[in-house]
């Protein structure tokens, strides 16, 4: 492949988990391949407090990806200038210093002579002008889609970021609720203690209704332990998405009523594959390879450069005299080079750019397949975690009543304490399933949407 071809891989569409999201790949030989991934340390400020939005402009300012991405932009913005400065005049400056130890010598006319100085000094200064030269009509002809596609790599990176910290986020909320949960149920599990207790002094009961309260406090301190414990491995993970510093807090500001006024979504919208950044990144990649066929045709074409010298000599045998007097030349030319055959090189060229331009056309009708099925499975999964949210929902409120009742039915001395136990257990577990269900419900929003391409930077 010649040294300004292109090759050009699809990105995969299937969903990943984007530690290190996949991408397009580009690689332009005229211009050097992006590899230079500089990390660059967490500047600014800590936040007070953290809602979903200040954790997702945080990342996006913050994150490594995002920052080697974004100087990637500024390393492919620079590599176009340096190829486009090829069409401008080239101007050099020679200087040379030569002693002649022996100088060479001829037979002229039955005489020997010497051919030239025992010392020789030169200042030349050549200019050069490209005329035509595929190579920079090619980085000409491009610039602009080489860097709209670099700008588009950052945008998939803030999309993937944006898609992974919102889930953690909810992650995080998620465990904080179960620990709030917990903390309730142990205040009530302790009232109930103390009511147990005090009817076992009293006589009323025997002492097995506070142990068991007693065997509940401790499950539901344990339970409350546990989810503390997980609480500070999924803030690690938010953090690191951030890229927050670990010894630092993370304050979680959250609103329930505002999670749960966030769920909603229109499920009869309909799927618009131009929306999707991965859409945009194979449609430039087309335009792209429409002028890497162009490129290789241009094989067949000379390539044409005007060029021109001035040369300052000084010629003597004394060294001392040897800048006394100049003997300069000039001289300006054109040089046209014209390929004739190079074993057929040209035409398997063509051949690959137009089997590259086939490629991109089946790349495009494979993520329409794709993002066809990720959506239908996109929206499946939330209907279903929709249709679990709300179910859950009523069961929680079944479940604090039916709590709420027995408490009292066990202070009059109506119900036994185990069936208090049972229906605080079931509310337990109902407030549990709920903010669960309502996590699950907010990340599966978050992959409809993206499969829409709502998210967008």
């Amino acid at each position: 492949m010649t040294n300004a071809n292109y090759a050009f891989k699809a990105a995969p569409i299937h969903k990943s988990t984007r530690k290190t999201p996949a991408k397009l790949a580009l690689f332009l030989s005229f211009l050097l391949p992006i590899v230079l991934f500089a990390q660059a340390p967490a500047q600014g400020g800590l936040l007070k407090e953290v809602t979903l939005q200040d954790a997702i402009a945080y990342a996006i300012k913050q994150q490594p990806i995002v920052q080697q991405s974004q100087l990637d932009e500024q390393i492919t913005d620079a590599q176009i200038r340096s190829k486009l400065a090829d069409w401008y005049p080239q101007v050099n400056f020679n200087y040379n210093l030569q002693h002649n130890f022996l100088v060479q010598s001829a037979f002229v006319g039955g005489n020997t002579v010497k051919l030239g100085t025992n010392n020789t000094s030169s200042l030349q200064f050549t200019a050069s002008q490209t005329i035509f030269n595929r190579d920079v009509l090619l980085a000409k002809r491009t610039k602009t889609e080489v860097a709209k596609l670099s700008r588009q790599y950052t945008a998939e990176d803030k999309i993937n970021l944006t898609v992974d910290v919102s889930k953690a986020f909810y992650d995080v909320l998620s465990t904080l609720q179960q620990i709030k949960v917990a903390s309730s149920n142990i205040t009530r599990i302790e009232r109930s203690l103390k009511d147990a207790f005090n009817q076992y002094n009293a006589g009323i009961a025997d002492k097995i209704d506070y142990k068991r309260a007693t065997i509940a406090l401790n499950n539901a301190k344990a339970s409350r332990k546990g989810n503390e414990d997980i609480l500070a491995a999924k803030l690690a993970y938010l953090k690191s998405l951030m890229n927050y510093p670990d010894t630092a807090e993370l304050n979680i500001a959250y609103d329930s009523l505002q999670m749960e006024n966030e769920i909603a979504l229109d499920t009869l919208q309909q799927l618009n594959y131009k929306s999707r950044i991965e859409f945009a990144q194979l449609e430039t990649q087309r335009q792209l390879l429409v002028s890497n066929i162009e490129y290789t045709k241009w094989s067949y074409l000379p390539s044409v450069s005007a060029f021109g010298a001035y040369n300052l000599n000084f010629l003597n045998n004394d060294f001392s005299e040897l800048y006394s007097k100049n003997f300069p030349t000039a001289y300006a030319g054109l040089t046209i080079g014209v390929p004739i055959y190079q074993g057929g090189k040209r035409k398997e060229n063509n051949l690959i750019a137009a089997l590259q331009l086939q490629r991109n056309e089946q790349d495009m009708a494979y993520f329409e397949n794709v993002v066809n099925a990720q959506y239908a499975q996109a929206l499946a999964i939330y209907k279903s975690n929709l249709t679990n949210y709300l179910t859950l929902k009523e069961n929680m409120q079944l479940a604090e009543e039916v709590y709420d009742v027995l408490q009292l039915q066990y202070r009059s001395g109506i119900k036994t304490y185990l069936e208090v136990i049972t229906s605080e257990t079931d509310l337990r577990t109902a407030q549990i399933n709920y903010y669960n269900a309502v996590y699950e419900l907010l990340a599966s929003k978050i992959d409809v949407q993206k499969t829409l391409g709502q998210i967008n930077y």
